[in-house]
């Protein structure tokens, strides 16, 4: 297995950042052009990471959803850092920290319009780290 670790500037600005190009360099380093399996992983309890189509507001769409399913109010329990951190604490209900794509010809099998991205609904943290890993085929 080959293995990078990769970071993220969020500049604390809640959101979904585009990781397809990070994963698609790290390929191109380590795949050698074959077939494998990508994991992608993100070792914190407020972050996760999805394959979804990226642009034309489904970023912005996506967190307004997030927002009216995880409210952030003062409902919950684990009440440290922000208003409504709670909420953060929830997201892997939604979004896990981590998932799978299969590797054809070194490159991620991805659809058209789908994209690898990590979603950070916390602007408490100005940095994520994303783990990427390639086992090969």
């Amino acid at each position: 297995m080959r293995t990078r670790e990769i970071e993220i500037t969020t500049g604390g600005r809640r959101g979904v950042f585009d990781l397809t190009a990070q994963v698609t360099a790290f390929l191109a380093e380590t795949a050698g052009g074959g077939d494998g399996l990508l994991h992608v992983f993100v070792p914190h309890a407020t972050a996760g990471v999805l394959v979804m189509e990226l642009g034309s507001g489904s970023d912005d769409d996506l967190v307004d959803a997030l927002d009216r399913l995880l409210p952030r109010d003062a409902r919950w329990r684990h009440a440290h850092g922000s208003r409504g951190h709670g909420a953060d604490h929830v997201l892997p209900l939604l979004a896990p920290p981590g998932l799978s794509v299969p590797v054809l010809g070194g490159r991620p099998a991805l659809g058209t319009w789908q994209a690898i991205a990590l979603l950070d609904p916390n602007a408490d943290n100005p940095r994520r780290r994303v783990r990427l890993s390639f086992l090969p085929g």
